[in-house]
């Protein structure tokens, strides 16, 4: 590899590095951060309601299989509970993903905010409970604030619905019988979508952590001429020849 390709690489740096990096552009950096958050959790939620709205119409079709009389109901059943294992399988990892660049931006917050608002973002307010009775306690605890983590929540349910598709598939599956001959349609199936949701977690669909090398083109343009009689675009250095 070329010394400029190299260039190019991931590599880690200290904290006196990342000080050096935003030194005097503390403010802006603070400010920039803090709106790619906002961004970044905006899509998290609307990442969320498009996941439901497959997994919810697919729950809603392998319903519908479930309470028919066709004929092909057993086919249909696995296909239908496939495609959730694999839209929800989806909406786990994507759910990992979108935290993991939510929690990048607080991170570069937490630094940055201390030498311009100070640390806000860092210092956590709660209720003082001192002097609660018992009572008081119990209703706090019903009806009051909680440090939970709502992405967290959501992480665990979209866990769940995955656990719970692959147990309907399971269901819909006929009964294991050595003596029948393989259903190869059942076998490819199951197969693709194991293929499909492991490569969620590899190399596939990791974010590509490595270095960028670029290409660039820059195009030309100017405005016709008022007798329309179009003059050749010189060549490059031709203007010097």
């Amino acid at each position: 590899m070329s010394e400029d390709m190299e260039d190019t690489t991931t590599k880690k740096i200290t904290s006196e590095q990342y000080a050096q990096y935003f030194h005097g552009k503390e403010e802006n950096a603070l400010e920039r951060a803090q709106d790619i958050r906002k961004f970044e959790i905006e899509l998290y939620w609307k990442r969320a309601t498009y996941f439901w709205a497959f997994i919810g119409a697919t729950f809603a079709g392998f319903l519908a299989i479930q309470a028919s009389e066709a004929q092909n109901k057993q086919d249909l059943s696995v296909i239908l509970s496939c495609l959730g294992v694999v839209f929800s399988f989806a909406w786990f990892c994507v759910n990992r993903g979108s935290k993991f660049w939510q929690e990048n931006w607080e991170k570069h917050v937490d630094i940055l905010e201390d030498d311009v608002t100070g640390p806000l973002y860092k210092v956590v307010l709660y209720r003082n409970l001192e002097g609660y009775t018992k009572s008081e306690k119990a209703l706090n605890w019903v009806t009051g604030p909680s440090a939970l983590s709502v992405s967290k929540i959501n992480q665990l349910i979209s866990l769940y619905v995955a656990i719970l598709w692959v147990m309907l598939l399971w269901y819909s599956l006929p009964s294991v019988n050595f003596s029948v001959s393989i259903n190869w349609f059942y076998l490819i199936l199951i197969s693709l979508t194991i293929v499909v949701c492991a490569s969620f977690m590899v190399r596939l669909g990791r974010s590509y952590r490595g270095g960028y090398w670029h290409n660039a083109e820059l195009r030309k343009s100017r405005i016709k001429p008022a007798n329309n009689q179009m003059q050749p675009t010189p060549k490059d250095g031709a203007a010097d020849s």
